[in-house]
């Protein structure tokens, strides 16, 4: 069996060029989620924010209780 060591070296260098662009890839991919992704993602709201699920009293007179299934298609409906 003929071993040549160009060859050996020639993958070799391959290895360590493919792993040096894979560690690379995932530093810049890294890089990108860190400024894509919001600082805290469990704040509070601020500004035009609408709080989707309010518990409510519907202790009033004439006020129907709406079914979860309403509650559901109207949340769908406005698209939030």
């Amino acid at each position: 069996m003929i071993i040549s060591v160009r060859r050996g070296l020639r993958f070799i260098r391959f290895i360590i060029f493919f792993a040096a662009l894979v560690y690379l890839f995932y530093h810049v991919l890294d890089l990108f989620n860190g400024w894509i992704s919001p600082v805290e993602q469990y704040q509070i709201p601020t500004g035009n924010a609408v709080k989707v699920f309010q518990e409510t009293d519907w202790s009033g007179i004439g006020e129907a209780r709406p079914t979860m299934a309403e509650r559901l298609r109207l949340f769908y409906w406005y698209g939030e």
